[in-house]
C-alpha cells in the first residue's frame, strides 16, 4: 500500500529534523590538513569529515527515527531501543550455547526449530542478564513481535556469531517473560550496497537462517511500511536533500572563510 501525501511529509520532517539536528551538534576535526586543504578546500575536507561521521550514526540518528515513522503506517505498536527483559530461563540459556555449538560444526541454521527448541526449555532458574535492548521493536495487529537489530551493511563476518547469539538470547529472554509470546528476531540491513547483485556477504556465516533471520534493503522497508514503500522512502530522502540544499551549502561554505 502506497504511503500517503501526509505519511510521506511527515517522514521527510523526519529526516530533516535528524539532519538539521546533526549538523547543530557536529564537531568537524581540528586537525591541520594543509595539504588536502590546498588541494581540495576545507569546505569539501569538512563535508567528507561529515559523512564519515554521519555514515557511524546513519542508523541511531536518520534510520531508526525513520523506521518508526514507517512502521507506525502498518503496525500497532513501534518502539526504538526497546527494552525486551533481562531474565531468561537456565535450560534455554543452555540450549542456546549449544545451538551455537552446533552451528560451528554444522552451519545448518533452521530459526523455526531453533525457535521450538527454547520454547520446549523454558524451565530452570530465572537468570540476570544486562537488559537487552532492542534497535526496533513492532507488534502486528494479532499480537507477533519483530525485533530488529539494524546492522551496518558491511559487518565483519567474524562478528555473525555474536549475531546469532544475540537474536536468540532476545527471543530466550521474550520467551521467558511469555511463554506464549509470538516472537521474531531478525537483522536488518537498510541498503544492499552490491545492488543489482544480491546481498551475497551473509551466505559465508552458515550462522544465520537468511528467510526467517534477514531482511536486506527492499524487504526491510517494505515489510516495515508496506508493498512498495521502499522507492517511496527513496524519494523522501531525495525531497528532503532537495529541501536541506542549500542549507548544507552554506554551512560547508563556512568553512572556506
Amino acid at each position: 500500500m502506497p504511503l500517503t501525501n501526509s505519511q510521506k511529509i511527515y517522514i521527510q520532517q523526519v529526516i530533516t529534523t535528524c539532519l538539521r539536528n546533526k549538523f547543530q551538534n557536529y564537531n568537524p576535526e581540528s586537525s591541520n590538513m594543509p595539504f588536502h586543504f590546498r588541494l581540495l578546500g576545507k569546505d569539501r575536507m569538512a563535508l567528507f569529515s561529515f559523512i564519515q561521521s554521519l555514515n557511524t550514526t546513519f542508523g541511531t540518528s536518520i534510520f531508526e527515527p525513520v523506521a518508526v515513522a514507517l512502521a507506525k503506517t502498518k503496525f500497532v505498536k513501534v518502539e526504538s531501543q526497546y527494552v525486551v527483559g533481562d531474565t531468561i530461563f537456565s535450560d534455554c540459556q543452555q540450549k542456546i550455547t549449544e545451538i551455537i555449538n552446533n552451528l560451528t560444526i554444522s552451519p545448518k541454521p533452521d530459526k523455526v526449530k531453533e525457535l521450538e527448541v527454547l520454547q520446549e526449555h523454558l524451565s530452570g532458574t530465572k537468570n540476570k542478564l544486562k537488559p537487552a535492548k532492542v534497535d526496533l521493536f513492532v507488534e502486528s495487529k494479532s499480537g507477533e513481535q519483530y525485533l530488529f537489530d539494524l546492522k551496518t551493511v558491511k559487518p565483519n563476518k567474524g562478528d555473525f556469531q555474536k549475531f546469532k547469539q544475540t537474536l536468540l538470547e532476545w527471543a530466550g529472554i521474550a520467551l521467558t517473560h511469555d511463554k506464549n509470546a509470538k516472537v521474531n528476531t531478525l537483522i536488518a540491513i537498510p541498503y544492499n550496497p552490491y545492488e543489482p547483485q544480491p546481498y551475497q556477504r551473509w551466505t559465508m556465516a552458515g550462522m544465520l537462517d537468511l528467510e526467517h533471520e534477514l531482511k536486506v534493503a527492499e524487504e526491510f522497508w517494505d515489510f516495515l511500511g508496506g508493498k512498495g514503500a521502499y522507492p517511496e522512502l527513496l524519494d523522501c530522502f531525495e525531497q528532503a536533500g532537495i529541501e536541506l540544499r542549500p542549507e548544507i551549502d552554506q554551512y560547508f561554505a563556512n568553512f572556506n572563510k
